[in-house]
């Protein structure tokens, strides 16, 4: 009978959990727990299923396996695994690109410009910035680009490179508006003491009780 037997597999068989329905995010990546795994980005907007393993990662569309990635270990956070050639070039750029994301974070202010442009100084390649500085400009939308712009004022004088967790947390309690307060009581109070000047007694002239 041993004639008739095929060849054991090249790697041993392991316990995969089946992830499904995930959408390919305009940054070109899938995520899985708390980490990003990329898929081609000609999938980007599409619902793919995750087969994971102890050791892989394996994207499908329509039961056809698109990728592969090992696994990132559990105890990594917010870590990327990125194949390069699934990234578009800049003849097929998803509809966000970076340009246009600045150019947004600019017509907002300087200091939301600054957060986004360290959002994508942070990354290795553009597009894993793409969610995050998106996810930060779109709250102008829920909380106006006034309060968007004070936030990240505010939060640049804290931290290296805000997100959207801390500029949310800003904006949700209030912090900004607290912040332009005491900004403008300074200022006024500036302005005061420069428009009063030094006041001098009678004694500086002469005067007092002579």
């Amino acid at each position: 009978e041993s004639k008739h037997l095929r060849a054991l597999p090249s790697t041993p068989y392991e316990v995969a959990e089946w992830v499904y329905g995930h959408t390919v995010n305009v940054d070109c990546h899938v995520a899985f727990k708390t980490n990003r795994y990329s898929a081609p980005y000609n999938y980007v907007g599409k619902k793919v299923d995750l087969k994971v393993s102890e050791k892989l990662v394996e994207i499908y569309f329509n039961s056809e396996r698109l990728c592969s990635h090992k696994r990132l270990p559990d105890y990594m956070k917010y870590k990327w695994s990125t194949c390069e050639e699934h990234m578009p070039d800049k003849f097929q750029e998803s509809k966000w690109d970076d340009e246009r994301i600045k150019k947004w974070s600019y017509s907002i202010g300087k200091y939301t410009a600054e957060v986004v442009d360290r959002i994508f100084a942070s990354v290795r390649v553009k597009e894993q910035g793409y969610n995050s500085a998106l996810s930060v400009l779109r709250l102008s939308k829920a909380y106006t680009t006034e309060r968007l712009e004070a936030a990240c004022e505010l939060a640049l004088e804290r931290i290296q490179s805000p997100r959207y967790k801390t500029l949310k947390a800003i904006l949700s309690s209030n912090q900004d508006q607290i912040f332009l307060s005491k900004k403008s009581e300074a200022k006024t109070k500036e302005l005061h003491q420069s428009v009063q000047g030094y006041v001098r007694g009678s004694q500086y002239y002469g005067g007092g009780d002579q």
